[in-house]
């Protein structure tokens, strides 16, 4: 098993770094919320993906690979919240400043945060077809399946949180030294258009695995 961990690992931070919704969330975050929105949001997409490697190991989540109903079904979930968090981020342009801070509202700022990591991913197809398609790949023959699913899930999560972490807070520090309200509604702007089309790519795309 320890001989797949490092390609699996390298595996996962080059999913983990193509740009998406994972990307445009955490873009968002780091305008809105600082570092620590940030690393509570990734804390969320790492539970998202724990959830789906844990469905993988049981063969739960197939059925969204296996079904063209329950695939669409998420699909579209995912756009409608894509759309969503679009809306939302345009609000932030009428607001001189962030309102979804977590040093400055607590533990509800942080607990939203971490929730909007967590749908994100759950909502995310693509977090799916990895889960069923590719995890299973990487378990060594004869090594147990659901064991071996498990371990890898927790070396994504892993992966995914530091790449999350190194992002978001780049991103973060980059959005402080532009501090100005002109920058600051230019940055919201170009994240509100990315979840706008990621909802439209997600509408609008066929359903490839189901189909071929």
């Amino acid at each position: 098993m320890w001989s797949v961990l490092a390609p699996f690992a390298l595996t996962a931070l080059l999913l983990a770094m193509v740009p998406g919704q994972g990307t445009a969330m955490l873009l968002r975050q780091a305008m809105t919320g600082g570092v620590r929105s940030v690393l509570l949001s990734a804390l969320g997409t790492c539970a998202g993906l724990l959830i789906w490697a844990s469905a993988s190991a049981i063969g739960l989540s197939a059925i969204f690979v296996a079904s063209p109903l329950a695939y669409n079904a998420l699909r579209w979930a995912g756009a409608l919240y894509l759309a969503f968090l679009s809306i939302q981020t345009l609000i932030e342009l009428r607001k001189r400043r962030p309102h979804f801070t977590v040093d400055s509202q607590g533990g509800r700022a942080g607990f939203l945060a971490f929730r909007l990591g967590l749908t994100t991913n759950l909502l995310n197809v693509k977090a799916a077809v990895f889960s069923v398609a590719f995890i299973p790949q990487f378990v060594p023959h004869g090594f147990p399946i659901v064991r071996g699913i498990l371990t890898l899930g927790l070396v994504q999560a892993a992966v995914s949180f530091l790449w999350a972490a190194f992002l978001g807070t780049s991103i973060s520090r980059a959005t402080e030294m532009l501090a100005s309200e002109r920058a600051r509604k230019i940055l919201t702007l170009v994240s509100a258009i990315g979840f706008l089309i990621l909802s439209l790519s997600l509408l609008i795309a066929r359903q490839g695995l189901t189909s071929s």
